[in-house]
């Protein structure tokens, strides 16, 4: 079929004004000016999506849909160590069947609001298959992994996530790994999760220098986090050699396919070596502020060449004010964003929900662009403002989408 809109924006090319899009079964085969692509297809079925901005589907680089219901359950902490306890208590609580509907409350949101890949941190792999088939996102499921509480060995854990991997084949799926975070894992963990990962090719998710008491448990070997996990049973050792990135370098981890999440707290050295090793970087607007981070460090990251997406984690940690309803919504994040730097460009805040978000989980060329030959995930946004302002538009897109596309399959129709 051809898609014809107000406007074409291939976020990878300059916009077209009356431009169209030719979809020939799940994949972009051509995008252009209305007038040629009209004058070399012709006798396609043709959609006119009229006064729209048609786009690539957005990329929300890292999220938890496990825990979408917990939304707005507890007021901002005062550290991150009093919310850590929370969350797991909150975890023993819930049941497979609280997970499963919280997984697909939060798919559904993330549809209705333009994202069509999802980079998610699964905690609950026992989910899938199952929730794969029940949403058209195109889903890259990291398996979370731990062990410092539970004291097994990281063969084990690492067997057992490959398994799960090497087990779920989907066409429009699939799975990757996820050692949650240096405090709660081991380094062997983490050196072997590199060594498979660089072998595999596969994309690895951590969190990373999240917190300030994070980065002060290892850079300097003290600090609450340090005390609080050591009384817990964690071997403190590979502490006071360096920040948090410096860690996951020493592990062999740091590479072209980690996405290095939140990264809010990092030293001069640091920028340079996600740079050197090309590891991606998550920020989450919402969640940074739920905390009370210090300002994120976006322009050094930049200024170094690193490439830095956007993600909405969890609604966990995002603020509720009021009666409001809290939404997976990645638009809302850019939004933030936004307002934390008005003087950062709208064209680059929508690179980061898109293109990088795509370079980040190793899709390059195949979404979040229209160009020919990616994947025909697009979203159709409203626009009767000028032209000029397309990108301005696209950021402060304020309500759900008006049309959706995974995979060249509606998943909202115009």
């Amino acid at each position: 079929m051809i898609l014809r809109a107000r406007t074409v924006l291939p976020i990878t090319a300059p916009s077209i004004q009356n431009g169209a899009v030719v979809v020939s079964g799940n994949k972009i085969s051509a995008v252009g000016p209305w007038p040629e692509i009209k004058s070399k297809f012709p006798g396609e079925d043709v959609v006119d999506l009229g006064e729209m901005i048609l786009l690539p589907g957005l990329i929300n680089a890292h999220c938890h849909l496990d825990y979408t219901n917990m939304a707005g359950l507890w007021l901002p902490p005062k550290k991150f160590t009093d919310w850590i306890p929370r969350m797991l208590a909150a975890k023993a609580e819930w049941s497979y069947t609280d997970y499963a509907r919280s997984w697909l409350d939060g798919a559904k949101m993330l549809l209705q609001t333009g994202t069509t890949t999802v980079g998610d941190i699964e905690a609950t792999p026992e989910l899938l298959p199952e929730v794969w088939d029940a949403t058209p996102l195109r889903i890259i499921s990291f398996l979370e992994m731990t062990g410092v509480r539970s004291k097994r060995e990281p063969e084990k854990i690492l067997a057992e996530a490959l398994k799960t991997l090497h087990d779920l084949l989907h066409p429009r799926c699939s799975v990757a790994l996820s050692p949650h975070a240096p405090y709660s894992t081991s380094p062997e963990l983490l050196q072997l999760c590199g060594e498979v990962a660089r072998k595999d090719i596969l994309p690895v998710a951590i969190h990373v220098a999240e917190s300030d008491q994070e980065f002060e448990m290892f850079t300097y070997a003290r600090g609450e986090m340090h005390d609080w996990l050591k009384k817990n049973g964690r071997d403190n050792t590979d502490c006071g050699r360096g920040t948090p990135v410096q860690h996951l370098e020493k592990a062999g981890l740091l590479g072209k396919n980690v996405l290095a999440i939140h990264a809010n707290y990092l030293d001069e050295d640091d920028f340079g070596l996600l740079a050197k090793r090309k590891a991606s970087v998550v920020h989450c607007p919402r969640s940074h502020l739920y905390f009370s981070h210090q300002p994120f460090l976006l322009d050094k990251l930049v200024a170094a060449k690193v490439n830095v997406c956007l993600g909405t984690d969890s609604l966990a940690t995002v603020t509720k004010t009021g009666k409001e309803k809290l939404a997976l919504n990645l638009f809302e994040e850019m939004q933030l964003l936004a307002r934390a730097r008005p003087k950062l460009p709208p064209k680059n805040i929508a690179r980061m929900a898109t293109v990088n978000g795509a370079k980040a989980l190793g899709r390059a060329g195949r979404i979040g662009q229209i160009s020919q030959g990616a994947f025909a995930d697009l979203i159709a946004l409203p626009h009767k403002g000028k032209t000029r302002d397309i990108y301005e538009t696209v950021v402060h897109h304020a309500s759900t989408i008006a049309a959706g596309m995974i995979d060249g399959q509606w998943t909202i129709a115009p």
